[in-house]
């Protein structure tokens, strides 16, 4: 009998920001699509983004090998970026760069995978070309594009910064681009696909049950991403009539009108696509999610992150947006952008989803 064959599986080696939950919500959608083309897929998750998360969204074999992968922005709260405090954490990050270049080599290599994907580690694609493995770099920005908006005069340690940084992008062999996504030149090559959103089933009645929905009342979710609000102006919410919110940390034992998501029966995802109204920061899975959804958002904006632009247009122009000023918002002066977004229509049909076509780019990697 001839001897039996040793038949490898496929293993990716996914480094994902912890920067909040958007970058790992981005990735999920595609590693599930890939899971159906490329039989016996395994999925290394490189990140510090928790385990929970992951385990009802990702549905083919994965793992967690939690480290930290990029800095991303120091932030106070969902709405205020430390840019001093980014750079500082910057230099810190970069310290023996060489050495913990080659670390996650070693890592990478005693892993051997077919691909590096990263959403958007630098360190994870430099990483990955010197352990011999090619890396495909994958999302809406990149690190150094948002960098540039804090860049202070006179500083050469942070242009050299910078530098490093696209220099280890440049490493990658191909940046798929999600839309809607920012301009990314330190990349060699690119490809733009589609928007990327996990759509659930919503489930409007059990919500409003869950609530105490009277109507004509109307629901607000206040998400603003994996940063928590460090305060609401609880005592406003109260007063605003037609409308019930939901938000997420602790609230007050004595409010009526708003409800912790942590005490509702249901998931994150449901409760999104279920809600009347969006209260957010521009960020790309909530913008996104909502406008294929064609629910309304009111928005607060920071001004100085870079893909928030790019973000705004895009819901202007396939969903319904109102911009609420951060100083209204945090004094609870909400009451007329709720009015404006309950008469919003959506402007248009979005674009076809990317999921599949960023699916069968990678699997024509992995299978080659």
């Amino acid at each position: 009998m001839p001897p039996e064959q040793c038949v490898t599986m496929p293993v990716l080696w996914c480094s994902i920001s912890s920067h909040g939950f958007g970058h790992a919500a981005q990735v999920v959608p595609v590693l599930n699509a890939l899971g159906r083309l490329v039989s016996g897929l395994t999925v290394i998750l490189r990140t510090h983004v928790s385990p929970s998360f992951f385990r009802s969204r990702l549905h083919i074999p994965w793992s967690l090998s939690a480290a930290e992968q990029d800095v991303g922005c120091v932030q106070q709260g969902p709405l205020y970026i430390d840019a001093h405090g980014t750079w500082s954490a910057y230099r810190h990050f970069h310290e023996g760069w060489k050495a913990k270049v080659e670390a996650e080599a070693q890592a990478i290599r005693a892993v051997k995978p077919d691909l590096i994907l990263s959403d958007i580690s630098y360190l994870a694609v430099e990483a990955g070309t010197r352990a011999g493995i090619p890396s495909v770099g994958f999302g809406s920005l990149s690190w150094d594009r948002v960098l540039e908006l804090y860049l202070e005069s006179g500083r050469g340690e942070q242009v050299a910064l910078l530098q490093q940084i696209r220099g280890s992008y440049g490493t990658a062999e191909l940046m798929i681009r999600l839309a809607p996504g920012l301009p990314m030149t330190a990349f060699p090559s690119v490809v733009d696909v589609g928007p990327i959103a996990e759509l659930v089933a919503p489930d409007v009645a059990r919500l409003r049950e869950a609530i105490g929905f009277r109507p004509p009342e109307r629901i607000v979710l206040v998400a603003f991403g994996g940063i928590p609000l460090e305060a609401l102006p609880f005592d406003a919410l109260e007063h605003l009539e037609g409308y019930r919110f939901i938000v997420y940390g602790p609230v007050p034992e004595n409010c009526e009108r708003v409800r912790s998501a942590e005490s509702l029966p249901m998931a994150f995802r449901t409760v999104l696509a279920s809600a009347d109204i969006i209260m957010t920061k521009p960020g790309y899975s909530t913008i996104v999610e909502a406008v294929a959804y064609r629910t309304p958002v009111v928005y607060v904006r920071r001004y100085n992150f870079a893909d928030e632009t790019v973000l705004v247009e895009y819901l202007n122009r396939y969903g319904a947006g109102i911009e609420l000023s951060a100083d209204d918002f945090e004094k609870g002066n909400w009451r007329q952008a709720l009015n404006t977004a309950s008469g919003k229509n959506m402007a248009a049909t979005p674009p076809d989803s990317g999921t599949a076509e960023a699916a069968a780019i990678l699997a024509s990697r992995i299978l080659r």
